[in-house]
């Protein structure tokens, strides 16, 4: 038997305690605490005999997302050079899609001002979380994808030394428990 969440759990997202429930697929564990390690639904199956019950994340087949122009998508960084950066779309608005399509946020479709000042390395990093656009189809491998508007850019990052951190304006994000600041291109939050 298992209970499904009609909420799509993203990548990185805190499920519960190693305490009360055993890691399952879809999950990673980090000092004691179960986190989802893909994009999906977040079920629990009941223990069999005495032990705690298994949390897990299942991509849904149910339904998928293709992204379109004009989309909001939810995409992971995956490396950055001078001038773009490689994303793997993992949301179209609020639906999880099936596998991760390619994307690319090209330099200068990150601010929509002063797009000469921008330097990748000063918005995004391989691994951040961020909100964008799709502004093309794009070529035969990737979507075209933007951040200028106030609402698009980075909605999760780690620090260096792995803690989350918060933005402190559009444009800077702090690790709260060593203080460090690093920058990047913020997303408004809602």
């Amino acid at each position: 038997m298992s209970s499904q969440a009609t909420v799509a759990i993203t990548p990185g997202r805190r499920l519960g305690l190693t305490q009360e429930y055993e890691a399952g697929t879809g999950t990673y564990v980090r000092n004691g605490i179960i986190y989802s390690s893909i994009l999906g639904s977040k079920g629990i199956k009941e223990a069999e005999g005495s032990g705690n019950p298994t949390m897990f994340v299942e991509r849904s087949n149910a339904k998928f997302a293709i992204p379109n122009i004009g989309s909001e998508v939810l995409a992971r960084v995956v490396r950055i050079n001078p001038r773009a950066a490689s994303v793997a779309i993992m949301m179209v608005g609020s639906t999880p899609c099936q596998e991760d399509f390619q994307g690319v946020v090209r330099v200068q479709d990150i601010r929509a001002t002063e797009k000469d000042l921008v330097q990748m390395i000063n918005s995004f990093r391989p691994g951040d979380i961020i909100r964008a656009e799709v502004i093309s189809l794009g070529d035969q491998r990737s979507y075209y994808l933007a951040t200028t508007k106030n609402e698009h850019g980075v909605v999760f990052a780690q620090s260096a030394a792995g803690n989350t951190m918060v933005p402190i304006s559009w444009e800077e994000m702090q690790d709260p428990k060593t203080g460090d600041v690093e920058k990047r291109k913020c997303a408004k939050a809602f």
